[in-house]
């Protein structure tokens, strides 16, 4: 207990904070249009056959799930 009255200098009790160099992620090609994304094409595509398929829910029962569940949405 006899150095529980240590003082301490400010510098010692700064953290000093590790700074790390900015990393620059550049991807191959940019898309200034969503539309002409790879991705967004197949995932066009795939809605469009659960459509023909018959796998879609008709906006008229979400719009009655989501009110029947958050009924203070108007």
């Amino acid at each position: 207990m006899e150095n529980s009255n240590k003082k301490y200098k400010i510098s010692d009790l700064i953290i000093h904070k590790v700074k790390e160099p900015a990393e620059v992620y550049v991807s191959e090609k940019t898309f200034e249009n969503i539309e002409e994304h790879p991705l967004f094409i197949k995932v066009i595509e795939k809605s469009k056959q659960d459509l023909r398929e018959g796998k879609g829910i008709p906006h008229d029962v979400v719009m009655k799930n989501i009110k029947e569940k958050y009924p203070f949405l108007k």
